[in-house]
């Protein structure tokens, strides 16, 4: 009898924990499904019942959303891929199969190299930089689709593309490709129609300044200042129109004709020529930097950029104040080149003109302009974007905000001391 209780007792504490375990086991199940409150009262397995149908029609939402995410990329004016951590091309929409000429045979068996489909080492490069980096990347290029047929070599057609990168998990990339052709071909057309337009002004309003300028010899003095005022929006048309012209050829201008350069020379030639401006005004020129920095640059483009950079900053500096300038050596990468600092002490940019200060025409707040100076109300509003021109034709990188010292416009430029691809007779050492 005692060895029967014996037994009996192990065996109702071997049921004891056999069923606190089978508890703890449906708690956590229960813990990790959704229970209705109305089913909570239910059996155990009324309410596994419950929430497993409920599981069912959310499985179904979802497939349905994933169904309907998929239509939307799939009839999207964007093309769309998605590649894995080893560069295959996972899936493609219509639109990335038409851009990149892939057929859904390349890759619905399984997955396959991009490259192998699709060859454009842009492409492969933007998806490395995004898997690395693990941000969006943005990169713009000119396709020239070739067949990757070796025995049946075909070129197709030449577009510009621009790619937005997208990190997902799993080391995957999404990538959206957009054919930027009908933007390019509006702003070619843009541009022919603003050098046309120019070319035609600039012999009328040469014409009236010269009629103007005999009239105010001969006209009463009461009347002179009428004439002045029409020779002053006449000169300020002329340098409008110079300005147009000039965005107009940098832009058609391909080949650099490059020649090594002081620029420390050029910039005291600039501001040699603003020099009397700056008496009248009681401003000074403030320079840190080495005596010499020479570089591989067209002298003429970059004389014409510092022109720029010191004359808005020479307009808007308060008088008896110093437009200041640095310029020190800085490598980007394995790129020599050159740092150049503008800035003065004015009112500085207004936060939200910073993202268009280099835009044509753009001008900024009144606020910015001091009352009284008519030269600077009535800017011609290209002068940042030839700046920006002559900065990009060079290879360089411009941008603009205000100094944290003195509260100024501050304009930094970086350039090359040879640009890359540039005659390698006119490379410097740095």
């Amino acid at each position: 009898m005692l060895y029967f209780l014996a037994g009996l007792s192990i065996g109702l504490l071997c049921l004891l924990i056999t069923h606190l375990r089978s508890g703890a086991r449906r708690k956590a199940l229960f813990e990790r499904i959704h229970i209705q409150p109305e089913a909570q009262s239910f059996s155990y397995e009324a309410q596994i019942a419950s929430a497993m149908a409920s599981q069912s029609t959310t499985v179904r939402d979802l497939q349905t959303e994933i169904d309907e995410f998929n239509r939307v990329l799939q009839c999207s004016p964007l093309g769309y891929l998605k590649i894995d951590q080893e560069n295959r091309l996972l899936w493609c929409n219509a639109k990335a199969r038409q851009l990149l000429g892939i057929e859904p045979a390349d890759y619905a068996a399984a997955p396959k190299l991009l490259l192998a489909i699709a060859r454009s080492y842009e492409l492969d490069h933007l998806i490395e930089q995004t898997r690395e980096s693990q941000t969006e990347c943005k990169q713009e290029w000119t396709l020239r689709s070739i067949s990757p047929d070796p025995a049946n070599v075909l070129e197709g057609p030449v577009y510009p593309l621009s790619g937005y990168g997208i990190p997902l998990s799993l080391g995957q990339v999404g990538v959206f490709l957009e054919n930027r052709q009908e933007a390019v071909m509006l702003a070619q057309q843009r541009d022919r129609w603003t050098s046309d337009v120019a070319h035609e002004l600039k012999t009328p309003l040469t014409s009236i300044r010269l009629v103007g300028e005999t009239l105010r010899n001969r006209i009463d003095p009461g009347l002179v200042s009428w004439a002045d005022r029409l020779l002053r929006e006449v000169n300020r048309l002329s340098a409008l129109v110079d300005d147009m012209l000039s965005l107009s050829h940098l832009e058609q201008r391909q080949q650099k004709h490059l020649e090594e350069t002081d620029l420390v020379k050029l910039l005291y030639q600039a501001w040699q020529s603003l020099e009397p401006q700056a008496k009248l005004q009681d401003k000074q020129f403030e320079y840190q930097g080495p005596a010499q920095a020479i570089a591989s640059v067209s002298s003429g483009l970059v004389y014409r950029m510092l022109l720029n950079l010191l004359d808005n900053a020479l307009k808007y500096s308060p008088a008896g104040q110093r437009v200041h300038v640095h310029l020190q050596a800085c490598d980007r990468g394995e790129i020599p080149g050159m740092l150049l600092d503008v800035f003065d002490c004015g009112p500085g940019f207004l936060e939200k003109d910073l993202p268009y200060i280099f835009d044509r025409f753009y001008r900024s707040d009144i606020s910015r302009t001091r009352s009284g100076d008519d030269a600077i109300a009535k800017g011609t509003g290209l002068g940042l974007s030839i700046v920006q021109k002559i900065v990009e034709f060079h290879q360089g990188t411009v941008q603009a905000q205000n100094h944290p010292d003195t509260g100024g416009a501050w304009l930094q430029v970086w350039l090359p001391q040879s640009p890359p691809g540039a005659d390698p007779a006119y490379t410097v050492s740095a």
